[in-house]
């Protein structure tokens, strides 16, 4: 086990990480309009953030529908693998607004879960697929998104 996962609680793993992107995000507004190149993808400002917020949609689905004995609902998104026209707009004050109350409001919705579990469903959780413990290490990975942009000004 990592220090990280060893010092850190789940929710403060995805709280940590949605204020990651956002200190990034603050930057943005500065973005010129051309798509950084990173690890064969595309990736713009709008782009991180709705792979970010899709990121913790898709798995707190799964952490759900776990949590209740079912197996969870593939996701059909395209992920990192498309870059749409919306994502190629220019990134606003009014964008990184709403991309605040969008991800803060995921990141709550996700420490309120985690710390609503014991320890024991959070390391020996139901269903197939990681602990919950480490699919919230796992989601902290979604730092990457915001890291492919990076810090714009």
């Amino acid at each position: 086990m990592s220090a990280d996962i060893a010092t850190e609680t789940p929710a403060e793993v995805i709280i940590a990480m949605v204020d990651h992107v956002l200190e990034l995000a603050a930057t943005w507004t500065a973005w010129d309009g051309t798509p950084a190149r990173i690890d064969d993808r595309v990736y713009t400002p709008h782009k991180a953030i709705r792979r970010t917020a899709d990121h913790l949609i898709d798995h707190l689905a799964e952490l759900e529908a776990r949590l209740a004995g079912q197996a969870p609902q593939p996701d059909h998104w395209h992920a990192s693998a498309i870059t749409t026209a919306a994502d190629l707009a220019p990134f606003t004050s009014e964008d990184l607004d709403e991309a605040r109350s969008r991800l803060v409001r995921l990141a709550r919705i996700w420490a309120d879960r985690l710390d609503a579990l014991t320890d024991e469903q959070l390391d020996d959780s139901p269903g197939a697929g990681w602990s919950f413990r480490e699919l919230a290490h796992h989601l902290g990975g979604s730092r990457y998104y915001a890291d492919a942009v990076g810090r714009l000004s």
